[in-house]
């Protein structure tokens, strides 16, 4: 290659760059200004004493700093240290990626280019996105599942009126440090930052893959001001020996599917299917798609059957199945879990409402 078309190659390498780092930024900022404004909520409530109706408390006090210090040393970091050596270890001993290469993948990638067309060159994709899956849905799916099952045990033995928004956090002030957290470490290269963002933040999402785990945790926030006022709902269209059972179809079902998705997808799917969301590489498979179908299909019906509920529970079961798989394919990449969940609680609701 002679030196002008080098250089043709290095500006369009950094050009694409600059594009993607332009889209990087606009959502950190977009992030950055909601946390502002939710910082500005919550110091108002704490001032004024506001009524507590999206969160259920506003308090900041020294047990709670200290909740959220433990909830993130533990959670974050030494599960994130945890994933991260697990990641490590695959990119090194399986997709035999250098040590320069595994410290390029688990840096922001918003200092100069990061190609993912390169790393496939020299690697099997197929490796990395299984790699990638393992590293995201390690890091996830053990701690969500553990935590479904404890709160759908919760739900069943002792219902409450709060039992759609068990999953989300109960207090601002966690929601808003966590969230600053999150936007501190965003552009960091530091070890910490590895354990916060590197187990999820995909090889294949290239430079946008810190935005896309920021958009799904600032999302995640906005739920709650979704969530609450639908799960009030809820609760009034419900008994409450059947509140355990639109928990599982409104979260279960969500996790199950997601995460069987991109399972199905990383061992099984050939990634065809071009979709539009916040990475790289945005594609998927139709392997991914019907594992995710298959796997929320069988869970619906299991937890509508296991309940002894007639007939149209089991339609039900079906819609949220439906409805999980079409969200998680159609939805951009980043926001099926904002779509897919609220999607679940909206069905519900419906069917409470008007099917019943």
């Amino acid at each position: 290659m002679d030196v002008s078309a080098s250089t043709s190659v290095l500006d369009q390498a950094w050009s694409a760059f600059a594009d993607r780092r332009k889209t990087a930024d606009r959502i950190f900022r977009g992030a950055l200004i909601f946390n502002t404004a939710l910082t500005l909520f919550w110091a108002v409530m704490l001032v004024t004493g506001g009524n507590a109706y999206f969160f259920g408390s506003y308090a900041l006090s020294l047990p709670g700093l200290a909740r959220v210090f433990v909830g993130v040393l533990v959670f974050y970091v030494l599960w994130g240290f945890i994933w991260y050596g697990v990641k490590t270890l695959l990119l090194k001993y399986v997709a035999g990626f250098s040590e320069d290469e595994r410290r390029e993948a688990f840096s922001s990638r918003m200092r100069s280019p990061f190609e993912v067309d390169q790393f496939v060159r020299r690697h099997s994709e197929r490796r990395i996105r299984i790699i990638d899956m393992i590293g995201r849905r390690g890091r996830f799916i053990t701690l969500a599942m553990a935590g479904f099952f404890y709160l759908y045990s919760r739900v069943a033995a002792d219902p409450s009126s709060n039992f759609a928004t068990l999953f989300l956090q109960d207090n601002l002030a966690d929601a808003v440090i966590t969230s600053w957290i999150f936007l501190g470490f965003y552009y960091s290269d530091g070890l910490l930052a590895a354990a916060f963002y590197g187990p999820q933040s995909r090889v294949m999402d290239g430079v946008l893959a810190r935005a896309n785990c920021l958009l799904i945790t600032t999302l995640w926030t906005v739920f709650k001001f979704v969530l609450v006022p639908l799960g009030g709902r809820l609760a009034s269209i419900y008994q409450p020996g059947e509140f355990a059972v639109v928990f599982a179809l409104i979260w279960g079902s969500y996790i199950v599917t997601d995460a069987s998705t991109e399972v199905g997808g990383a061992l099984f799917g050939k990634q065809r299917l071009r979709v539009w969301g916040i990475g790289d590489v945005n594609r998927k498979s139709i392997g991914g798609t019907v594992s995710g179908l298959v796997a929320g299909l069988v869970f619906c019906l299991w937890i509508v059957i296991g309940h002894g509920l007639p007939f149209p529970w089991m339609l039900l079961a079906v819609a949220i199945a439906v409805s999980n798989t079409a969200f998680e394919l159609f939805s951009p990449r980043g926001t099926d879990d904002f779509t897919m969940a609220s999607a679940n609680a909206l069905i519900c609701w419906a069917f409470g409402t008007f099917a019943r």
